[in-house]
């Protein structure tokens, strides 16, 4: 199946980065190369962009579509959070910007066979990069009904996370749990009729919880952070894109302390903690989809960006 994902917010996310023809770009999820073709347009002959992506996949269709560019470009095959490793592997210190789109792309979503998909039967899988060994058929069959519970509350944010849980471990104590089918039909019996009528797909926030744990999305985000600032180049930019709640809070708090990283009681008179700012926010607000986008495509609908620029 060819590799298809339409980069969301594609022109904010562009202008916010505020391209120096001759900077350094990282595209740190690099996906089918949509944001970084963007960007390696408008760099010169001294500029670079490195693209990050863990997913097979994704690396050969962003090396195909960004192959005009193959002087500028370097592509690696790791997870966003050893950026620093990997840049200082090739000799890159310093980045003047950074990119973070943390969507499913529409590839796996669409290919039945990676487990993302409730839409269709499938093993359940779900991995991001798929030399990882633990699957989520593994958590669906390992995880007790406390820790299922834990993350279909968190994680999916649904209200029958608790019933959801016991009828995943009920059902397995028959046989385990092998294909997206099988666990769909164990979710819509845990939800009531009448919620399932009027509501989305019942299995979608059980299947995003489950995604977010195998690969430890929250966890990547919150540990990479501070590190990615870090790299910028002053007047650098670090532009990211959340498609969830609980990834957007992550992204807004720790640009935050990045601003304002003092811990001295307010009524100090004088900073004594020692902390220093390293930038600014330059987003008060989320930079939200406009609605031919959202119209074009019903995937962006929960997009926000977010940026911090880097000062030195």
């Amino acid at each position: 199946m060819e590799f298809k994902h339409t980069s969301v917010l594609l022109g904010e996310t562009i202008d916010a980065l505020n391209i120096n023809p001759d900077g350094i770009y990282v595209d740190g999820t690099l996906g089918g190369g949509g944001h970084s073709y963007e960007i390696c347009r408008r760099l010169s002959g001294r500029g670079r962009l490195v693209g990050i992506d863990q997913d097979a996949a994704a690396i050969a269709a962003a090396s195909e579509r960004l192959g005009e560019f193959k002087d500028k470009v370097t592509i690696i095959r790791s997870n966003y959070c050893e950026m620093r490793e990997r840049l200082a592997g090739i000799g890159v210190t310093g980045a003047d910007g950074i990119i973070l789109d943390l969507g499913v792309s529409s590839y796996q979503l669409d290919t039945a066979d990676r487990g993302f998909t409730y839409r269709e039967d499938a093993p359940l899988d779900m991995r991001m990069d798929q030399r990882q060994t633990r699957t989520a058929k593994d958590i669906v069959n390992g995880y007790s009904e406390m820790e299922l519970y834990r993350i279909i509350r968190d994680y999916g944010e649904d209200r029958f996370a608790k019933n959801i849980a016991k009828h995943i471990v009920q059902a397995r104590e028959e046989k385990p749990l092998e294909t997206t089918g099988e666990l769909i039909h164990v979710i819509k019996a845990a939800i009531p009729m009448k919620v399932r009528a009027v509501g989305g797909h019942p299995a979608k926030k059980t299947f995003q919880a489950i995604r977010i744990e195998l690969n430890n999305e929250l966890g990547v985000l919150s540990d990479s952070l501070d590190d990615m600032i870090e790299l910028l180049n002053n007047k650098g930019r670090i532009c990211i894109i959340t498609f969830h709640s609980l990834e957007d809070r992550i992204v807004k708090n720790a640009f935050r302390k990045n601003e304002n990283p003092c811990i001295c009681p307010k009524e100090f008179p004088v900073c004594v903690c020692g902390r220093k700012p390293k930038g600014r926010v330059l987003t008060r607000k989320p930079i939200l989809p406009g609605e031919e986008e959202m119209k074009e495509n019903s995937r962006s609908k929960s997009a926000k960006l977010r940026v911090f620029e880097r000062e030195i």
